[in-house]
C-alpha cells in the first residue's frame, strides 16, 4: 500500500526523529530508555547499506505498514548503491479475503459493535501453506528480499529485519483509511477495524512476533514513513533486558473524548491545543503504548509487548505463571474539567470476561483523585433501597425511549476531593462525575465497560455511544450498596498509632 495524501487522523504530532532532554518539572512526552551512543541509524540509505550484503533478507512487521512504499523507498536506496533486489511479497500467499474471513468469523462477536473473542488460532491461517512454500528465493540473484506481514513464515534463511509500528499511529491511520485490517483488501469504519485489530490481528501478529524476537537481527520503526530509524536485534535485547531490571516508562498517548475535559490541555502545554478536548491521557496501557529507546536524542520506539517477551519473569517475578506475557497493571489519567460525567457502567466478573471474551483476568480498578473542583463527586454503589428489576425497567425505558434517566434514585453520589481513593472491583456501578482528574489505576484489560446510561449524549462522531445493559445487569453486583459502599469501596485515613 502506498501513502495516501491523508494517512493519518489526529490532532497529535508524529513522534520527533531526536528529542531533547525535557527540562526539569516538564512533563516528557517522549520518554526513553539510554541504550548508549551509536545504537540507532536513520534513512533507507543507512537501512540499504545494511541489508546489502545478505543475499537473502526477509522483511516481516506488523500491521499498518506502508508496505508499497517502504519497497520503492528501500529498492531506490538499493540502486543508489548498485543493487538490484528481487522483491517477493508474501501477501502473495495469503487466503482469499472471503477464506480470511470465514476463519476469524467465530471470534468477531456478529453485530456487536464493540466486543468479541480473543483469536484462538495463529498468523499461518491467514495463509496458503503450500503457497507460502513456494515462495523462495532465486540463487542466481544477488539479494532476495520476501517482505510482508508474515514473511517469516516461509521459513527463508538469512538476514531477518522486523518493521514495528506503534497501535496508536496504526489507529490514526485507520481512521483515515489508510490502512486495512490482516488480509483485508479495503479499509472499513475505524471501530469495526479496531474491533478486528484488539480481537484477531494484534493477537495472531503479537504471538508471531513473541516468536521472531529472539533471532530478529534488525528492529525498525516504522511510524515515520520516509525515514525509518533501526538498530541491532542483540542492542535491541540488551536494551531490553537492562530495562527489565531497571525502569521503564511507555510512551504516552491523548485522545479526546464526549465527556473530556482541559485540565490536561492546560497543564501541558505541549500538546496541540487544536484538539477539542483531552479525555484520556494513556501512560500505561500495554498493550497499546510503546518503549522508546534512545540513543544519541534518536528515539526508536517498538511496542510494549516486546519487553514481555524478552523476559516476562524478570519484570512479573512469581506472577509470570498466572499472567505469563501479561502485564497486568494499568493506569491512565481522566480529565472531566469543564466537561461532562463518564457513562454509568460496570466492568465483567472474572468468569464472565475469560467466557465470553477469551481474557484471562479482568478490570478491577480504583479511582485516585489527583484534583477537583470544590462540586465534584464520584457515582459509587447502589442505594439502600435498590430494586434490581425496577432498575432494569428504568434503564430499558430510559434507552427505548430515549427519555433521561434519574440516576442518584439508583446510584449513590459521593464528593470527590483532592488525594480520595475510591476503590471499584469488577461488577460495581460506578462513574466519574464532572470537574475532576482521575489517576485511574486498574488491571490490564480495558476495553470491557459496560455502559448503561449515558446521560442522553452522542459521541464525538454525532452518533449514539453503545449501551451494555444486558450485560451489565448480568455482572452488577446489587449487594454493595448503601452504608457497605462507604465503609468498603471509599478508602479512609485512620490512626494506626501515636506517639511522641
Amino acid at each position: 500500500m502506498t501513502i495516501p495524501t491523508l494517512w493519518r487522523e489526529t490532532s497529535q504530532d508524529l513522534a520527533p526523529l531526536t528529542h531533547a532532554p525535557t527540562p526539569r518539572g516538564q512533563y516528557d512526552l517522549y520518554p526513553g530508555f539510554p541504550v548508549g551512543e551509536g545504537k540507532i541509524d536513520v534513512g533507507f540509505e543507512a537501512l540499504a547499506a545494511a541489508v546489502a550484503g545478505a543475499g537473502t533478507v526477509t522483511i516481516d512487521g506488523f500491521v499498518g505498514i506502508f508496505w508499497d512504499d517502504f519497497r520503492t523507498r528501500l529498492a531506490a536506496a538499493l540502486a543508489a548503491q548498485g543493487l538490484t533486489a528481487r522483491w517477493v511479497n508474501v501477501d502473495d500467499a495469503l487466503l482469499s479475503e472471503g477464506e480470511i474471513d470465514a476463519r476469524i468469523a467465530p471470534f468477531l462477536g456478529g453485530d456487536d459493535p464493540i466486543f468479541g473473542t480473543r483469536y484462538r488460532g495463529t498468523l499461518a491461517d491467514f495463509f496458503d501453506r503450500n503457497a507460502l512454500t513456494a515462495l523462495q528465493p532465486q540463487p542466481d540473484a544477488a539479494l532476495n528480499i520476501l517482505y510482508g506481514c508474515g514473511a517469516a513464515l516461509a521459513g527463508w534463511d538469512g538476514l531477518l529485519v522486523y518493521v514495528d509500528l506503534p497501535k496508536n499511529e496504526l489507529q490514526f491511520r485507520s481512521r483515515a483509511g489508510a490502512v486495512c485490517n490482516l488480509g483485508a483488501r479495503a479499509p472499513g469504519s475505524p471501530k469495526p477495524m479496531y474491533k478486528r485489530f484488539y480481537f484477531v490481528d494484534w493477537v495472531a501478529l503479537n504471538a508471531h512476533k513473541a516468536r521472531l524476537l529472539p533471532a530478529i537481527d534488525l528492529i525498525v520503526d516504522g511510524q515515520r514513513p520516509e525515514t525509518p530509524l533501526f538498530m541491532a536485534g542483540d542492542t535491541l535485547r540488551a536494551g531490553l533486558g537492562q530495562m527489565s531490571r531497571n525502569f521503564f516508562r511507555v510512551r504516552p498517548w491523548f485522545e479526546p473524548g464526549v465527556w473530556g475535559g482541559q485540565w490536561i490541555k492546560e497543564r501541558i502545554p505541549q500538546l496541540p491545543q487544536d484538539a477539542v478536548n483531552y479525555a484520556w491521557s494513556f501512560e500505561l496501557i500495554v498493550p497499546e503504548n510503546g518503549l522508546m529507546l534512545e540513543s544519541d536524542g534518536r528515539l526508536l520506539e517498538v511496542s510494549f509487548d516486546m519487553l514481555m517477551f524478552h523476559d516476562k519473569r524478570a519484570i512479573l517475578g512469581a506472577c509470570a505463571d498466572f499472567f505469563g506475557t501479561e502485564f497486568p497493571i494499568r493506569f491512565d489519567f481522566l480529565d472531566t474539567f469543564d466537561g461532562g460525567n463518564l457513562s454509568v457502567q460496570c466492568h465483567p466478573r472474572p468468569e464472565f470476561i475469560r467466557r465470553h471474551f477469551g481474557e484471562t483476568f479482568t478490570q478491577d480498578e480504583t479511582y485516585y483523585i489527583l484534583d477537583a473542583a470544590p462540586d465534584a463527586q464520584v457515582y459509587l454503589g447502589f442505594q439502600d433501597d435498590i430494586d434490581p428489576a425496577a432498575f432494569r425497567a428504568a434503564l430499558e425505558d430510559s434507552f427505548q425511549n430515549a427519555t433521561p434517566l434519574d440516576v442518584t434514585r439508583y446510584v449513590q453520589v459521593h464528593p470527590a476531593r483532592r488525594h480520595d481513593l475510591f476503590l471499584i472491583p469488577n461488577g460495581t456501578i460506578h462513574c466519574s462525575g464532572a470537574d475532576t482528574m482521575v489517576l485511574e489505576i486498574s488491571a490490564t484489560p480495558y476495553i470491557f465497560t459496560f455502559k448503561m446510561y449515558d446521560w442522553m449524549r452522542l459521541d464525538l462522531d454525532g452518533r449514539p455511544r453503545p449501551l451494555n445493559i444486558e450485560r451489565a445487569l448480568e455482572n452488577l453486583h446489587f449487594e454493595r450498596k448503601g452504608q457497605r459502599v462507604r465503609e468498603e469501596l471509599i478508602a479512609r485515613q485512620s490512626v494506626l498509632e501515636e506517639y511522641d
